[in-house]
């Protein structure tokens, strides 16, 4: 289910000690031994602890039968404002590979991995990645840029071959199809943003989560509901509110957009103000149900390019 960061706090410590208590009490236990042991890849397989749903989808799709992937934070999560529990403390511990975003995404997690004692193999999957700024952060929403998707793609590949060496070959075939997959993807993206007329290539949306997918494709950010590159903090003020509808009308903006991590209230409040159309919802920091419209990498780019065709090309 998707959760709304308006009015959330972060994390307190207190978790990550349940977190770490939790572990003590399975190894005394004696719990999770026989699936332990063994050489990742060789006697059992591989286990990758992805950080939120798009990353797990990359990694199942590179490491095939030969990793086991458990993801964090997962369909229509919220990244910025994750609560982890005991049990995400364990998985953490157990882990092979952890595959994580980086560019500050995940800021409760080098905590977690402490309090987890976790030794797996950290992957940063955006490190082969030029980032862009949201004023003065980094941010963190690499993936909108299909380039960047293939330069994660690649961290991920050589993270799990460090990891298991013998399996080295089937991950580098995977990840080459998944790579000229995603060349095909960069090019219908471009191609579907080219075709909405220039004047109207105008993006209003929920948080600052789009910016890549703009500079890359040719469309310009007009505003943000929550004016930041995170969803965790305050609600906007109604002055904030007001200043957005303005420039909303004053760019002839003709649709806004909700996402999927987010309450659609203030969105639709926002829309009706400014007398435009809400959008069908994109996806934005993680996949949707595995059933539904979003829930591959590739499908998600699909739904959200097709959105903003739909949107605003009439």
């Amino acid at each position: 289910m998707s959760r709304s960061a308006r009015g959330r706090r972060p994390w307190r410590s207190a978790i990550v000690l349940s977190a770490a208590l939790a572990i003590i009490a399975f190894a005394l236990a004696g719990c999770g031994g026989g699936d332990d042991s063994g050489a990742p890849g060789a006697e059992r397989p591989v286990r990758a602890l992805a950080t939120f749903s798009i990353l797990g989808d990359m990694v199942r799709l590179v490491g095939g039968d030969r990793v086991e992937v458990t993801t964090l934070v997962g369909a229509d999560g919220d990244a910025h404002v994750f609560e982890p529990s005991p049990r995400d403390g364990v998985a953490l511990a157990r882990a092979d590979v952890i595959v994580e975003n980086g560019l500050g995404f995940e800021p409760w997690l080098d905590e977690l991995v402490r309090s987890a004692g976790a030794r797996g193999e950290r992957v940063v999957a955006t490190a082969g990645v030029t980032p862009r700024r949201i004023g003065r952060e980094l941010d963190p929403h690499a993936w909108q840029d299909v380039r960047n998707a293939m330069a994660m793609t690649r961290a991920v590949r050589d993270g799990l071959a460090r990891v298991d060496p013998d399996g080295a070959a089937g991950y580098r075939s995977r990840a080459a199809g998944l790579l000229a997959e995603l060349r095909d993807l960069d090019r219908e993206v471009a191609a579907q943003i080219a075709a909405i007329p220039p004047e109207r290539r105008r993006l209003v949306t929920d948080h600052d989560a789009f910016g890549y997918l703009a500079d890359r494709y040719g469309l310009e950010v007009i505003g943000t509901v929550v004016g930041s590159g995170t969803t965790e903090g305050a609600e906007p003020s109604a002055g904030d509110l007001a200043r957005l509808v303005r420039r909303i009308r004053d760019a002839g903006v003709p649709t806004v957009f909700a996402e999927n991590i987010i309450n659609p209230a203030t969105t639709r409040e926002v829309a009706r103000a400014a007398g435009v159309r809400l959008g069908e919802r994109l996806y934005s920091d993680a996949l949707g149900a595995a059933d539904g419209p979003a829930g591959t990498y590739i499908d998600m780019m699909r739904h959200n390019v097709r959105v903003l065709r739909e949107g605003l090309g009439r």
